[in-house]
């Protein structure tokens, strides 16, 4: 419990802005999965495309909002990777599930989310790379601000391995759809031959 009231204390209001976002950007991302479908777009690809962007939005930037929070702390740079995670665990309190979790599953979103968007994003070291470059930038951000934050190599590599995570179970979801998405191509395509011949039919 006392890790459930450090995180509230700490970042009840991001918590209850995203609540109240989330169907907002469900409600928004109706409309665009129709848009696009009617614009052409395949229907399939129009509501994946938009389930990722919407995921990705809520499942990345209230994570960012929280890291970019001010705290009451030392502005302090850690270099040397493993340091501030051994530290951590040696701690053995609420907070370190709080800081070892949570910097963990940050980036499993967007690694899971990009790839499905992206394709080209689908490999587990090219998502290890952008949560590295991200998750640096935030770093970087964290000290430039002075957001009393320590800004950790540690919590590059852990949000860098929650990418890779993401990335990795993209891959195994897209790998167990092939056949039914391969069946559900074929079928809008016999549709369409049936439209066109019965078009050709009545001329």
């Amino acid at each position: 419990m006392d890790g459930v009231r450090q995180v509230w204390d700490a970042w009840g209001s991001v918590l209850v802005v995203w609540a109240l976002a989330v169907p907002v950007v469900a409600a928004g991302g109706f409309w665009l999965a129709r848009w696009r479908i009617r614009r052409g777009r395949a229907r399939e690809q129009a509501v994946r495309w938009t389930v990722a962007e919407a995921a990705i939005l809520v499942g990345t930037l209230p994570w960012i909002w929280m890291i970019l929070t001010p705290a009451h702390g030392e502005r302090k740079v850690i270099l040397i990777p493993l340091l501030d995670l051994f530290e951590t665990l040696l701690e053995a309190s609420s907070n370190t599930v709080v800081q070892v979790v949570a910097n963990t599953i940050l980036f499993i979103p967007l690694g899971f989310f990009l790839p499905r968007r992206f394709p080209w994003f689908a490999t587990v070291p090219r998502m290890l790379a952008v949560g590295a470059l991200l998750s640096a930038g935030l770093e970087t951000a964290q000290y430039v601000l002075d957001l009393g934050r320590w800004s950790s190599i540690d919590d590059v590599l852990m949000n860098a391995s929650g990418a890779g995570i993401g990335a990795w179970l993209s891959l195994r979801y897209s790998a167990q759809r092939p056949v039914a998405e391969g069946f559900g191509e074929r079928a809008q395509q016999g549709d369409q031959g049936l439209a066109i011949g019965s078009g050709e039919i009545g001329k």
